[in-house]
């Protein structure tokens, strides 16, 4: 059965549904809350980013521009007026030549409580600390060892017992700062001059077994007069143990008879130095 044209159904305007169907095809959607509008504003507000390279090159200038201040101010007002992290920076400069080495210097400071902790600190030690390789630790050793051995060369050919806090200084650098014991004999020739140097035994953190014996052998091969004994305290406190006075008056009463004079036992610590003698505990 065929369907009768719209214009024949009553109350149907063909013209009017027409033009409303026309109007709104032709009509825009609105925007009720301005989403499209506001994502554009936002899009035309954003700044341009800045490339990598250029934050990169930022950063190197700032601390280039840092490295040459601190420089600057070593070289016009020399030690004093640099912390022991800024000093130690000065170092890390050369060791670590394209980083910024500020935050190093100072976690190591932090780890080992001084520029002497540092210095004095094992290779295995320092390479916990981040930024710091094998090689910088080893680096940082050699120059413990070099001043080790400018204040050594302190004593060379000069009488000892006119030179203590020269001792004292050489003794408390080699040894402050090692983890296990370390017995040490300063040998001295008739003058009280020194001879030799050795550490003569290495032990655990509160104990080195020493030999008289073998300290009275060795004095006698080197034609020594005199002894000067060191050990250190690992813990830090110099205070000297029951078995630190017998062990010495042990080796005094075996050198004694061969015309060998012990003139002090001395005990290195972190915090400080204990002297037998000066304590007259021998």
């Amino acid at each position: 059965m065929a369907r009768p044209p719209l214009s024949d159904l009553p109350g149907i305007d063909v013209s009017a549904a027409t033009e409303s169907g026309s109007d709104e095809d032709t009509a825009e959607i609105p925007d009720e809350r301005g989403f499209f509008a506001e994502q554009t504003a936002k899009t035309g507000n954003l700044k341009k980013r800045t490339p990598v390279s250029e934050v990169v090159e930022t950063a190197e200038a700032h601390y280039h521009g840092h490295r040459d201040r601190l420089r600057a101010r070593f070289r016009d007002g020399g030690d004093g007026a640099l912390a022991d992290y800024e000093i130690l920076e000065l170092l890390l400069f050369r060791l670590i030549p394209r980083r910024d080495t500020k935050p190093i210097a100072k976690a190591l400071i932090a780890r080992f409580g001084s520029l002497a902790g540092v210095l004095g600190a094992s290779p295995a030690l320092l390479q916990e600390v981040k930024g710091i390789g094998e090689t910088v630790a080893h680096d940082l050793k050699l120059i413990a060892t070099v001043a080790q051995r400018m204040l050594k060369s302190e004593l060379r050919g000069k009488q000892v017992l006119a030179s203590w806090s020269s001792v004292i200084d050489y003794c408390h650098s080699a040894m402050a700062y090692e983890t296990t014991e370390q017995f040490r004999i300063l040998f001295l020739d008739k003058r009280n001059a020194l001879i030799a140097d050795e550490v003569q035994g290495r032990g655990t953190v509160d104990h080195t077994p020493v030999y008289p014996r073998e300290v009275v052998k060795r004095a006698l091969e080197l034609s020594a007069t005199a002894l000067i004994l060191v050990h250190n305290h690992p813990s830090g406190d110099p205070t000297p143990s029951r078995a630190d006075i017998d062990m010495t008056k042990l080796i005094i009463d075996t050198a004694k008879p061969l015309g060998i004079t012990v003139h002090d036992h001395i005990i290195i610590g972190r915090d400080g130095h204990a002297s037998l003698k000066g304590l007259r505990l021998i």
